[in-house]
């Protein structure tokens, strides 16, 4: 395994050999660094499931370069997909759509739709369109992390989930951290009106503006809650260190909260971010760096609002479950 510091045009285009030869590139995007694999590669993507210890049916995203690409792995596409591909795509969002016969039950976890998405981070965007320059499709990438475990959102994070499980041949590309912080919206797009089945950064709100309609989540529809996709189960996100969502804490126990809530005396700051952008962008770090001074409990004081305070929450949950 190797970690390039420096992503050149000559690094970008070794990488997406690599992956064309079955090799697996962790890369950064604009939510979380993901875990790479030629989505059409059978063996490469069980190598993916083996290295995160991820279970198997669990489906993968397929990352693309452009919307010229769709057709390959996605049919029957309902316009208002189209108009929020057009509105958020290079971002961070993820549609889930009627797969064609490309989109293989391995990457699909068995199930008829597939996930796609377009990311914005420049790195990532090189990579992709190089790899398909070679003749690649799509890449799948989960986050780069253990199965369950915090996203990682920086090339030293992946190197502390993944490194023993990565071959020589495996590469790491860094491309900073993480501007977003937090996961991709999955927005269900295989009924006649969309459904959000994991926030993130595309809020509800800014999708109800672009469609003019109101939308729902999973919460509100018992039939979503039967469609796999990734980062949805109730225990996930989680560091070693116990989570505790409100609460106070008490001497040696962690803290996360907004930059104007004091710090009780004894208690080891985590993170003090100044608005709800800012939370999501040093959430996991903060999650990362209480596992590593060996806290056993982070009290967590969650942002309130809509936007993307709502998948903060999320987060938070999941973690704490």
């Amino acid at each position: 395994m190797s970690i390039i510091l420096n992503c050149t045009e000559t690094a970008i285009k070794d990488a997406a050999s690599n992956l064309i030869k079955g090799d697996l590139v962790a890369f950064p995007t604009e939510t979380v660094y993901g875990l790479g694999a030629d989505a059409n590669n059978k063996d490469a993507i069980e190598r993916i499931y083996k290295v995160k210890g991820r279970p198997i049916g669990h489906p993968l995203i397929v990352h693309i370069s452009s919307m010229v690409n769709l057709d390959k792995w996605a049919k029957d596409i309902p316009e208002y997909a189209l108009n929020l591909a057009r509105a958020f795509w290079p971002g961070p969002m993820t549609l889930i759509l009627q797969r064609t016969d490309i989109a293989k039950d391995f990457i699909t976890g068995g199930q008829d739709n597939v996930g796609i998405r377009i990311p914005s981070h420049p790195v990532a965007l090189e990579l992709l369109k190089e790899f398909e320059s070679l003749g690649g499709s799509g890449v799948a990438a989960p986050s780069a992390n253990r199965f369950g475990a915090v996203s990682s959102t920086s090339s030293t994070a992946v190197e502390v989930e993944l490194g023993d499980y990565l071959t020589k041949k495996d590469l790491i590309l860094d491309g900073g951290f993480s501007s977003i912080g937090l996961e991709s919206t999955i927005i269900d797009c295989t009924r006649t009106t969309p459904n959000i089945l994991r926030p993130g950064a595309v809020t509800k709100e800014m999708i109800a503006e672009i469609l003019g309609i109101s939308i729902g989540s999973k919460t509100q529809n018992a039939e979503y809650i039967q469609v796999k996709a990734p980062g949805i189960l109730e225990s996930h996100y989680s560091p070693k260190a116990k989570i505790c969502i409100n609460g106070t804490p008490s001497y040696g126990d962690g803290l996360i909260a907004i930059e104007s809530f004091k710090t009780p005396e004894g208690v080891i700051r985590l993170a003090s971010p100044k608005n709800n952008e800012e939370y999501a962008q040093t959430l996991y770090e903060a999650f990362r760096l209480a596992d590593s001074r060996n806290i056993e409990k982070v009290f967590v004081i969650p942002p309130i609002g809509n936007g993307i305070s709502v998948a903060i929450n999320d987060r938070l949950a999941k973690a704490a479950f």
